[in-house]
């Protein structure tokens, strides 16, 4: 019987080098977390998916970083520079999300996926905020804007007293999955929290949608459960059952 044969990837010198480079960067840099952070790190740095300087709200290679650091991203954005400088709390770290358009909002499927509710087989909630409210969180900085967004009517044009849905699926999820999962609901927008947690912005909405992180079974260690987040709120949002 022949031995079996085991195929080595070689490395070759100049991806050594990279490597060692990225190496050295990680470790100079403050509030790093290199033992949890450098291989993947590395990896994303290597595949030059995470060099970019954030300016304000615009980060060109944040949706590619984000992907690939996956449910590391929390812990690991400081490795590359890339974390928000609007950092808080436990609480408000929660909050940070990625937000970017959709190209093929339906009002109509969107909907009949809200009205399946009660299914116990569901795996997603849903919740509704005034658009007044949700168009003053246009403000709060702890998202990160990906491509180009559509232009927002001016408050003239917008029933204030309308109401936005919005869909939170009830797992942690990748960012991949969540603009998948929500590209196929009819969804207008998604927005990608940071901790995991998946919202898809309804058609009816004019802006983001919501701002704290409502999935009910996604509740990473050390950050604020569903109820904490309605908690900081001014006021609850309407759980549609």
């Amino acid at each position: 019987m022949k031995p079996k044969v085991v195929n080595v990837r070689r490395w070759n010198p100049v991806e050594i080098l990279i490597v060692a480079v990225c190496c050295c960067l990680i470790a100079s840099v403050t509030g790093c977390n290199k033992a949890l952070c450098a291989s993947v790190v590395s990896k994303c740095l290597l595949q030059e998916l995470c060099q970019c300087s954030m300016k304000g709200d615009d980060c060109p290679c944040c949706q590619d970083c984000t992907m690939c650091l996956g449910s590391l991203w929390e812990q690991c954005c400081s490795c590359v520079g890339l974390c928000s400088e609007h950092k808080g709390n436990r609480k408000l770290a929660a909050r940070r999300s990625s937000v970017e358009d959709l190209p093929f909002p339906l009002q109509s499927l969107f909907q009949s996926l809200c009205e399946l509710q009660g299914d116990a087989a569901v795996e997603w909630n849903i919740h509704t905020l005034p658009v007044s409210k949700e168009l003053s969180q246009m403000s709060h900085m702890d998202h990160i804007l990906l491509s180009t967004h559509s232009a927002f009517p001016s408050p003239p044009s917008v029933n204030l007293s309308a109401i936005c849905t919005v869909m939170y699926f009830k797992p942690c999820m990748t960012m991949r999955r969540c603009q998948e999962s929500c590209e196929v609901t009819g969804s207008s927008r998604y927005r990608w929290f940071h901790n995991g947690c998946c919202q898809c912005v309804g058609p009816d909405c004019y802006g983001y949608g919501n701002k704290d992180p409502l999935c009910q079974q996604c509740h990473p260690k050390g950050l604020p459960s569903v109820v904490e987040a309605l908690a900081e709120g001014s006021k609850p949002i309407k759980d549609i059952r």
